[in-house]
């Protein structure tokens, strides 16, 4: 993974949606660093999306709706959500400047988030930004069980019905990988963006603010 910090230039929005073109992204070390600095993993995270993977009992909890799901509705909870301690984390990379430089990509139509309620409490979801035919995942969050589970189905089927090609997870973890995600190398991952730059897509395959069901999403995945 390659790193370089940014105190050459003032990150903008309009930078930071050319780095994601360019395929880097910043990060901050910890909530308190002011300084960010740009990364560029030698092997890169993606979820195929043609590939998919869901298991029976989690299509189930989809199909069942136990939790509503909204779209772009709280970029600041789920922001705090993502940011704040969990078991799997002590510590959050997501820095005020961080919030802030996405807040702005946010209001701008670029920054998009998914979320996930029970009985009106925001109880997961994720972030990330959208550029042309790819969606790059930041981060996600849950407080019960399946709820980040949850919102990566409804992320990953509205990526499929708005024809998008690439869905970026910038690394892999083992929660990522029961989905089906992989590491491609930088050159192949540098490919599959470029593709993705040159077709557009749509976020709102979906009505603005409709509530999508457990069964659309599943069937927009053909599960």
């Amino acid at each position: 993974m390659t790193r370089s910090p940014d105190h050459a230039i003032e990150i903008t929005p309009d930078i930071l949606l050319k780095a994601y073109a360019a395929g880097i992204f910043p990060m901050a070390e910890d909530a308190d660093d002011p300084s960010l600095f740009w990364v560029e993993p030698r092997e890169r995270g993606i979820i195929p999306l043609d590939n998919f993977h869901i298991s029976k009992r989690l299509a189930r909890t989809v199909r069942s709706d136990q939790f509503e799901i909204r779209v772009d509705q709280d970029f600041d909870g789920v922001v705090a959500g993502c940011a704040a301690p969990g078991v799997d984390r002590e510590k959050t990379w997501i820095s005020r400047r961080i919030r802030e430089l996405y807040g702005e990509l946010f209001d701008a139509g670029y920054c998009h988030t998914v979320e996930v309620y029970r009985d009106d409490r925001l109880v997961g979801g994720l972030y990330g930004v959208r550029l042309n035919g790819a969606f790059f995942g930041e981060s996600m969050f849950h407080t019960e069980r399946d709820a980040s589970k949850v919102a990566l189905v409804h992320l990953v089927a509205r990526l499929r019905r708005g024809g998008f090609s690439l869905l970026d997870t910038q690394f892999v973890t083992s929660h990522l990988a029961q989905f089906g995600a992989m590491e491609v190398p930088r050159r192949s991952y540098k490919q599959m963006l470029r593709n993705a730059m040159e077709h557009a897509a749509n976020w709102n395959s979906w009505p603005r603010g409709k509530n999508v069901s457990g069964e659309e999403a599943l069937a927009a995945l053909a599960v």
